[in-house]
């Protein structure tokens, strides 16, 4: 072998081992950049743009800094009736506040069979609208009525959705409120489970039982609408027990997130072969009980 020859074939061999050095260092930053999910991880969120979350929830929030997702729609009777929801400056003023906006698509329309020909259009409509107020482009979705389509993961992503958030169904029943902690990797992220929807018969034993999951790698996800909530009254949540839950969650300890801060421990790229294979696990556990 001559020298020339002999130098080119080392320069070649030595650029591919810095080349490889260099895939396997960033792939292990990418790893390291994700940090490890504590116990007492909880995401707090808020459907349906409830004048509420404006003038009692925030300020709770702010108290005990809290961050949380406000999931914006500008359904139900959202244009007209100002007395039962927010305008869009204090959806703005949530923002600058530090609070996530979310998307919950312009009419509150849900992600089904019937519908999948209309997700793009409802999920930019709320883009458009937070572009006029300063707002994010929307990164966080929750499921309009809680009902989901697998045929939608694909729009969502599309529209740059990294998680979504639905309810406890279909492993309990959508009247119970309750449900189980998300779990990375076992979970599509793009369907992420309540493991508390909270209704107005809620005590702080239901809000112990959801959040008391976030442990083990789990974590909770607590889903309000109003509070109050005049127009949604089988959603309501009375100010007082709202701010006895936002105690209870100071007191012990927990750490309070809106959905967008998941990507500081889980990678939405990451998917399970099949979205439902754990909720079937669950509903089999849960027939099994006594």
């Amino acid at each position: 072998m001559s020298g020339k020859n002999g130098q080119r074939i080392q320069q070649r061999w030595l650029s591919a081992v810095i080349w490889g050095a260099t895939v396997v260092c960033a792939l292990a930053n990418d790893a390291a950049a994700l940090e490890p999910i504590p116990d007492k991880l909880v995401v707090l969120t808020f459907d349906d743009s409830v004048k509420s979350h404006f003038t009692n929830a925030r300020p709770i929030l702010k108290d005990y800094e809290f961050g949380a997702t406000f999931f914006i729609t500008e359904g139900f009777t959202f244009k007209t009736n100002k007395r039962d929801y927010m305008t869009w400056e204090e959806i703005a003023q949530l923002h600058r506040d530090g609070f996530e906006i979310g998307n919950h698509t312009r009419d509150h329309k849900g992600v089904t069979a019937k519908s999948l020909d209309q997700v793009h259009e409802q999920l930019e409509a709320i883009n458009a609208r937070c572009k006029e107020h300063g707002i994010p482009r929307t990164v966080s979705f929750a499921y309009p009525g809680n009902a989901f389509d697998p045929a939608g993961f694909a729009l969502l992503k599309k529209a740059g959705i990294k998680f979504a958030r639905r309810g406890g169904a279909p492993e309990y029943p959508y009247d119970h409120g309750r449900g189980f902690a998300y779990e990375p990797g076992r979970d599509h992220p793009l369907l992420i489970p309540s493991a508390g929807d909270a209704r107005p018969d809620w005590q702080l034993a239901d809000l112990i039982r959801a959040v008391e999951q976030a442990r083990d790698g789990k974590i909770a996800v607590l889903q309000f609408h109003g509070v109050p909530d005049n127009e949604h009254p089988w959603v309501h949540t009375p100010e007082a027990n709202f701010r006895a839950f936002m105690k209870y969650l100071h007191l012990h300890k927990y750490k309070v997130i809106p959905l967008r801060d998941l990507a500081k421990y889980v990678d939405a790229e990451q998917t399970p072969k099949s979205y439902d294979t754990v909720i079937k696990e669950r509903k089999a556990a849960i027939a099994a009980m006594p």
